[in-house]
């Protein structure tokens, strides 16, 4: 009998160990990044990327999966519903995590509570842009747009959209001006009508826009960050330009389900660290006019959150903009 008391404790203590290293052994299969939109776009680039280091840093494949639709929901939705094990995460942007919080009559999802804030890769700042025959400042633009109430639009690639947003909150940021909305399916439809002279401006990404604008198509007036971009320092910030604090762009951030464990989330912030550190992602970034954002960690990635949505709520109810 004393002898089974032995082997009973023996076992346990053995067993101890085995499973705090079991419990510690993260990740021990593939870990998959939902992209909440289609092949081939600017989140789909920087996420595979992304995917790609991130294999390299932690030693097992992340695999890429779309879910595509809904602005971004069904693919929000797939990673609210998963496991919170860490081995599905998601890809979050402004749509998902910034514009359909409000825009949404219903929301799919709670954007803060369904979700466990990892890391920041970066955020993809828009570019004010007008045709070749408008002021080549933004507040030369601004005083014609204010001096001719009515007589002008701009267009986006879309309603409810980041850029169509952007456009709003110019409009704000400047104390209001007169100019109709014109929403398009998709940029290019919009900047062949700028270039045709039947828009006067619009926002969009940067990689859409310098071509144009190198090639002397369209002139690009003001970036809308807080420093200006390596890919053409020649180009102001909106903020330098004279909008006040105006700062406004797209982001892709990596969240997992809510409940996350924190040794899990501490072994993603640590990895994701390394990815931004990395010279190659930093410069892969820089390279399709993406600002990278270094200094990322759980705490300061949920601030982040809570900021956009805030920030853009209000534009987005004085747009009147609801999606039922």
């Amino acid at each position: 009998m004393k002898r089974r008391h032995l082997l009973v404790a023996g076992f346990g203590t053995l067993a101890a160990p085995a499973i705090v290293r079991a419990q510690a052994k993260y990740p021990d299969r593939p870990i998959r990044l939902v992209i909440p939109f289609a092949p081939a776009g600017p989140t789909d680039i920087i996420g595979r990327k992304a995917a790609e280091k991130m294999t390299g840093i932690m030693g097992q494949t992340w695999v890429v999966d779309n879910k595509a639709g809904a602005a971004g929901s069904i693919g929000a939705v797939e990673v609210k519903n998963a496991k919170p094990d860490g081995y599905t995460v998601l890809l979050a942007t402004s749509s998902t995590h910034a514009i359909n919080p409000t825009a949404y009559a219903k929301p799919l999802y709670d954007a803060v509570k369904d979700f466990t804030p990892i890391s920041s890769i970066c955020v993809n700042p828009a570019v004010l842009a007008a045709r070749t025959d408008m002021p080549d400042t933004v507040t030369g633009l601004v005083e014609l747009m204010k001096k001719n109430p009515g007589k002008y639009s701009y267009g986006s690639s879309g309603t409810g959209g980041i850029f169509h947003l952007t456009g709003e909150y110019f409009k704000r940021a400047v104390g209001g001006m007169d100019v109709e909305h014109i929403p398009y399916k998709g940029s290019a439809p919009a900047l062949n009508d700028m270039m045709s002279g039947q828009l006067a401006w619009m926002f969009d990404t940067f990689a859409t826009m310098l071509p144009l604008h190198r090639a002397g198509k369209i002139r690009i007036l003001g970036y809308a960050y807080s420093v200006r971009a390596p890919i053409a320092p020649e180009i102001p910030t909106m903020i330098e330009a004279g909008v006040k604090g105006y700062e406004a762009y797209t982001f892709n951030l990596i969240l997992g389900p809510a409940n996350m464990p924190k040794n899990i989330v501490d072994s993603l912030d640590q990895a994701s660290r390394k990815l931004m550190a990395d010279p190659d992602m930093v410069k892969f970034l820089n390279d399709v006019a993406a600002a990278p954002t270094p200094d990322t960690t759980p705490e300061r990635t949920a601030k982040f959150i809570t900021d956009e949505i805030a920030k853009w709520a209000p534009v987005i109810k004085d747009a009147g903009i609801r999606v039922e």
